[in-house]
């Protein structure tokens, strides 16, 4: 449920890194909590992302939420398949439903693993 190779932040988003550049999008735990998702808005390519802020807005059947960012630097790329059909990421949160691609301005240091991710997500629930 939450792949090895990936970090998570606290507010449910995870980070796969590859070098300096960081493919980001949201748990398996906050698609499930929001339920149906029906209408995602990125920002455009360039905009600049601060760790733990918000970046994005998501829509669900049940509710509106923002997206927060696990990691700090300049969106170089989105995903616009994730835009035209966002229930892609109730069906793959990890593969086919990112949402972003970051250069990274710092290390994601401050990440966690897999295990605590989980071990934080069991203590919420």
């Amino acid at each position: 449920m939450y792949p090895d190779d990936l970090k998570y932040h606290s507010e449910h988003a995870w980070a796969r890194i590859e070098g300096d550049t960081a493919t980001i999008g949201i748990t398996y735990f906050a698609q499930d909590q929001l339920g149906e998702i029906v209408f995602l808005e990125l920002p455009a390519v360039g905009t600049e992302l601060e760790a733990g802020k918000p970046y994005a807005e998501i829509e669900s059947v049940k509710s509106v939420s923002d997206v927060y960012s696990p990691v700090n630097g300049s969106i170089t790329e989105v995903n616009s398949e994730v835009v035209e059909a966002p229930e892609i990421i109730n069906e793959d949160p990890y593969e086919a439903g990112w949402m972003a691609k970051v250069k990274m301005s710092d290390s994601a240091d401050g990440l966690m693993d897999a295990a605590a991710y989980e071990t934080m997500v069991a203590e919420e629930a």
